[in-house]
């Protein structure tokens, strides 16, 4: 409970980041002093021990400058530098969360993981429409990818094997992952134009129309004749009551109430669903026979 009181509350009371401020935000967050080791182990005992929000909150305080260094380093990926900010945020309030201050280890050192770790997310789900990661090594692919190419063009053979090998991967997921981030988002009907020069190319101008294939029209329309035949034949089994019933509330245009019908045959709204109710029965054995 105390580590979602964490997020809950240093979420609201963390420095306001919107398009645009990113510049005042940062000189916000460097007029928050550094703790030193000691200051940073008592705080760290505080919350780990009493639950202290206050002194998380100050643990957060002091560490923000340091998700902002940690989120332009994934600024190449087209995406605000304000979110990525945001998203490092969470991860620094998840690690300071879990933080043991008996560890021995500075917690700047221990919230790099969870800084990442947030950020790496966020960037799988936003950067394409269609995710171009979803296993472990696609994921490790993605971020390193860019890193180990050494020109801007398609990787040789030699090149490919050699990110492989560098990464743990099979050559395969290497040319499946460079393939998959040089493709581009296309919607998938795009508007289409008169101009020649600027035809749209979106995937559903080269899906084949069967709206006017004269086989597929028959069978729309023997299927249907059927349906109707079907249904009518169904119909002249029930007796007359019912015939009513379901014609003026299933089959005319001003539908019937289940009280109009009540008063007119002088019995519940109950009984007329019961009544409706078995018709629709009997027509569906009728009609699947």
């Amino acid at each position: 409970m105390a580590g979602t009181a964490l997020i809950a509350r240093n979420q609201s009371t963390l420095p306001a980041i919107v398009a645009g401020s990113e510049e005042a935000y940062q000189l916000q967050i460097r007029e928050i002093p550094i703790l030193s080791a000691e200051e940073e182990h008592e705080l760290a005992c505080k919350f780990y021990y009493e639950q202290d929000l206050e002194a998380a909150r100050k643990l957060v305080m002091s560490h923000l400058r340091f998700v902002v260094h940690i989120a332009k380093g994934f600024m190449g990926y087209g995406l605000a530098l304000n979110d990525l900010i945001q998203e490092g945020n969470i991860g620094l309030m998840k690690a300071v969360k879990r933080f043991n201050p008996e560890l021995g280890v500075r917690l700047v050192s221990f919230a790099v993981h969870w800084i990442k770790s947030e950020i790496h997310d966020f960037v799988i789900k936003n950067w394409r429409i269609v995710k171009v990661a979803t296993t472990k090594a696609q994921r490790k692919l993605f971020f390193n990818l860019r890193k180990a190419k050494k020109r801007l063009g398609w990787m040789n053979k030699e090149e490919v094997e050699a990110v492989a090998n560098d990464l743990g991967v099979k050559p395969e997921t290497v040319l499946e992952m460079e393939s998959r981030l040089s493709g581009n988002d296309v919607a998938f009907d795009a508007p289409t134009t008169d101009d020649e020069e600027q035809t749209s190319y979106a995937p559903a101008n080269f899906l084949e129309d069967h709206s006017t294939d004269p086989a597929l029209l028959v069978e729309s329309s023997e299927q249907t004749d059927n349906s109707l035949n079907g249904l009518a034949s169904a119909m002249e089994g029930l007796d007359a009551r019912s015939q009513d019933i379901l014609k003026r509330r299933w089959l005319d245009e001003n539908k019937a109430t289940l009280h109009e019908l009540a008063a007119e045959y002088n019995v519940s709204a109950e009984r007329i669903r019961q009544l409706e109710k078995n018709a629709m029965k009997k027509l569906k054995t009728v009609i699947a026979a």
